[in-house]
């Protein structure tokens, strides 16, 4: 919603806001005036209310997705849609298009440390992250769609997988341009991000802009510099020869393509990476030969009580592991449903494997810490707060 207002003000609206709690996104908000408090404030009389998701339901007002397709009627827009890769992907599509000098607008899922934000108002090709979690990206009318997978990530959403690739194709026949990413090899440039699934995001992203009339040599030149969005395999620090490493992974595809990355570049025990280059694991803090331990904060009691199995079958794929109860975000507990579905699913699926089971964030860091030996690297993973455990590994380490 932030980088929705900042649109939204830079393109000529008065808008004004209210949070909860203050963030970081907001203080890019020059010249819109943002209350934080418990309980928002009347708004102006005749002033057009939209509602966060976090909020639906509990706050008056028009869902998000109608000032998002409002912003995107502006301009010639590309949606990066899809279950997986959706940030990297939007951000790889601005990078590219900023270095190349077309000015453009961006509206990304994440902080893009290379371009100083999530979002901007540029003048030019407007990049948006579509969201299916609340259907709200079939609202959008871009000239160039782009789908990166089909997956069922959004349980109290989609009843199947069925429904979620129906929902896509009703929405991507309204499209002129569609760009469909599992179609495509990937890419077989030297990356400065690393793992395969981000050789298929940038695939995704370089066809995505010759269609925006950009060439191919030109995309590919500005591409292999782009180092990453925020919260995606963010290298955090590195203490006593142990290397801390952040991401947003929240489904089993997600985890598993993270933990597959950071084989290959850090050459842990355990993986196949006689490939590995050692610019890559040095940018990540690997060590060649050394474990993969990983910290996992487990997303909303639907995905856990229906992905808990998909989940320890992903994790099996670390040295140790240590899983802290559900961040519930917008869900309200489910009886029976805590983080200890996967540690049993983990330990059928991988007898003999080290586990952790520690509730709070605090008490995991600390366990995590414990274990960590020079050479190591600890991949923290989750889309609710984890990020607050990156810092508490690095003191511990200390």
């Amino acid at each position: 919603m932030s980088g929705y207002a900042l649109l939204a003000h830079a393109w000529g609206a008065e808008v004004a806001g209210w949070d909860r709690a203050d963030t970081p996104y907001l203080r890019h908000l020059e010249g819109i005036a943002v209350e934080i408090s418990p309980d928002p404030p009347q708004p102006p009389s005749g002033w057009e209310v939209f509602v966060s998701t976090a909020f639906a339901g509990r706050l008056e007002g028009r869902p998000r997705a109608g000032l998002l397709a409002e912003l995107v009627a502006q301009r010639r827009t590309i949606v990066v849609a899809g279950a997986h890769g959706k940030t990297t992907t939007s951000a790889m599509l601005a990078f590219c298009l900023d270095r190349l000098g077309l000015e453009p607008a961006f509206l990304i899922g994440g902080d893009v440390p290379q371009l100083g934000g999530n979002a901007r108002a540029g003048s030019g090709w407007l990049v948006v992250e579509g969201d299916e979690s609340d259907r709200s990206v079939a609202a959008l009318r871009p000239e160039i769609a782009v789908l990166l997978n089909v997956d069922l990530d959004h349980h109290t959403t989609f009843g199947s997988r069925a429904e979620v690739e129906a929902f896509f194709e009703e929405w991507l026949r309204e499209v002129p341009h569609v760009v469909r990413a599992e179609e495509l090899g990937p890419v077989e440039l030297e990356l400065a991000v690393p793992g395969e699934h981000n050789r298929s995001n940038a695939a995704a992203a370089l066809a995505a802009l010759e269609l925006a009339g950009v060439s191919r040599a030109d995309a590919e030149a500005a591409i292999v510099d782009f180092r990453g969005a925020g919260r995606r395999l963010e290298p955090k620090g590195e203490v006593g020869g142990v290397a801390v490493v952040d991401s947003y992974a929240h489904h089993p595809a997600e985890l598993a393509a993270d933990l597959a990355a950071l084989r290959e570049t850090a050459g842990s025990a355990g993986g196949e990476a006689a490939d590995a280059r050692p610019e890559d694991a040095a940018a990540f803090g690997g060590s060649r030969g050394g474990r993969l331990l990983a910290l996992f904060q487990p997303h909303l009691y639907s995905r856990t009580l229906h992905l808990a199995h998909g989940f320890a079958e992903a994790l099996a794929g670390a040295d140790a592991v240590c899983v802290t109860e559900i961040y519930p975000a917008r869900e309200e507990p489910v009886p029976g449903v805590t983080g200890r579905l996967i540690v049993d699913e983990l330990a059928r699926t991988r007898p003999g494997m080290r586990i952790g089971w520690a509730p709070s964030l605090e008490d995991a860091a600390e366990l995590v810490a414990g274990w960590a030996r020079p050479g190591d690297t600890v991949l923290t993973l989750g889309a609710g707060d984890v990020d607050r455990a990156a810092p508490l590994i690095l003191e511990a380490l200390a």
